[in-house]
């Protein structure tokens, strides 16, 4: 039976910016069939469930261009500690999960992800296959990428760049099977793409076998780019030029790609990036956080497609869109630009496209996917709701999504998750956390670690 949503706002994000005021929305299957005026859609579907919208606006449901949901176990802690981290431990916490406790963490950024509308996300992670089934059962739409990387990781700490032959195999394979599992799994709602882990991390052979598996299995690529200076003075010491120019040499940069990051790019360095046509995934919350403002402006001049992730830690799109208007009005000393109707775009269709999704999702139109998000447009903090794209994307919070859809099936409906077992996540890596964090810091008492950490959860004693 057609789904309509009634007596609605419905913000569409398509190419005109279009805005229907007392408006329904009606999804048959997991299409959008109709959109326009309430009355004329009950003529048109009077068999319709028919869905109260009135003090509701419908939003595309917004694209996250770069996600690590399982690092959610560091939060609280590595926000503070910089990239790379300046905690000296010899191991990562992450090490010291199960596959299991791996996809307890990756679930909770999901949630994260579904109570915030983020309906679609790019997920990269080296344990992939760790937590893909659980996180296909969310309903969300995800684009996996297993990493890949031949850098030995035993030098990295003395500034020693040894790259195998043999590593590079191991885990490019890995991305190839994480393909032939999950590329076009749930009726094509899963979908991947290659993952090379960063310029330093990556031989030029490696760089070349990546962007040919890519083309062979006619997926996507992605990579962090110019995410720190020491990257950039890494890749420069090893290779004797900057990132983005070493990857323009071995012929990575493509349409295909969805370059994270960009934070420290020169106008050379920009220009190939815009020349590829690559797409930036523009992780503002994160970069914020690490004192640092990529040069979107040039990147979207010279070609480039201008995306929004929320990198690790945390996972709400609407803070980082918020925070790239914000950042990106002070780097332009422009207090007007770009208007939130920019970065919202950014955030749904623009996303779409990095992604090779453009023609389904990232827009409100007749014939793409069901995929969409109601707020509660009367909340006190939203009223009144005049310009609703300006009033959520300066003054809105991640809780006034009160319902998500994906595929033309709730996910959520009046703020209760349908797909997550939310409570046994939440009480799980809260147990899970506080143990491995106290585990790490007890195995390694000489390594300075300014904080003090709570004490076991009960269940865990």
């Amino acid at each position: 039976m057609p789904i309509a949503i009634r007596d609605t706002t419905v913000v569409t994000a398509d190419a005109a910016r279009t805005v229907h005021h007392d408006a329904a929305l009606v999804v048959d299957g997991d299409r959008i069939a109709a959109i326009g005026p309430t009355a004329e859609i009950d003529r048109r579907f009077p068999d319709a469930e028919r869905v109260d919208g009135r003090g509701k606006a419908v939003f595309p449901g917004l694209v996250n261009c770069h996600t690590h949901l399982w690092f959610t176990v560091a939060r609280g802690i590595q926000e503070d500690f910089g990239f790379p981290s300046t905690l000296r431990f010899p191991t990562t916490v992450q090490a010291m999960v199960s596959a299991e406790e791996n996809a307890v963490f990756a679930m909770l950024g999901a949630l994260e992800c579904l109570r915030g509308g983020n309906t679609t996300m790019l997920e990269i992670g080296t344990r992939v296959p760790d937590y893909a089934k659980v996180v296909a059962g969310t309903g969300l739409r995800v684009v996996f990428g297993q990493s890949t990387s031949d850098l030995e990781p035993a030098g990295i700490r003395d500034n020693r760049f040894v790259y195998s032959p043999a590593l590079a195999e191991k885990t490019l394979r890995g991305v190839d099977d994480v393909i032939s599992a999950w590329h076009g799994a749930e009726k094509g709602r899963i979908t991947c793409v290659v993952a090379a882990h960063a310029p330093e991390a990556c031989s030029p052979e490696l760089l070349r076998a990546s962007r040919a598996l890519a083309e062979r299995r006619d997926v996507g690529t992605t990579i962090h780019l110019d995410q720190s200076h020491w990257e950039v003075e890494s890749v420069m010491n090893v290779r004797g030029v900057r990132p983005a120019e070493y990857l323009f040499q071995h012929d990575f940069l493509s349409p295909r790609l969805v370059a994270a990051h960009c934070r420290f790019m020169t106008p050379g360095e920009i220009a190939h990036l815009g020349r590829s046509r690559a797409s930036v995934s523009h992780n503002a919350a994160m970069a914020a956080r690490r004192a640092a403002a990529p040069p979107i402006q040039a990147l979207a001049a010279a070609g480039c497609t201008i995306a929004v992730g929320t990198d690790n830690m945390a996972h709400d799109m609407l803070e980082a869109m918020r925070t790239a208007l914000f950042v990106e009005r002070i780097s332009r000393q422009d207090g007007e630009r770009p208007w939130p109707e920019d970065v919202l775009e950014w955030g749904t269709l623009d996303g779409a496209r990095a992604l090779g999704l453009g023609a389904d999702v990232g827009s409100l139109e007749v014939g793409k996917k069901a995929d969409l998000i109601v707020l509660d447009a009367r909340r006190p903090h939203l009223v009144p709701a005049l310009r609703i794209v300006s009033g959520w994307i300066h003054n809105g919070q991640a809780s006034d999504v009160e319902s998500v859809m994906v595929d033309g099936r709730w996910l959520m409906r009046d703020h209760k998750v349908l797909t997550i077992d939310e409570a046994d996540i939440v009480t799980r890596a809260e147990e899970i956390g506080r143990r491995v964090w106290r585990q790490l810091v007890d195995r390694h008492p000489n390594v300075p670690f300014p904080i003090t950490l709570p004490p076991l959860c009960s269940a865990a004693r």
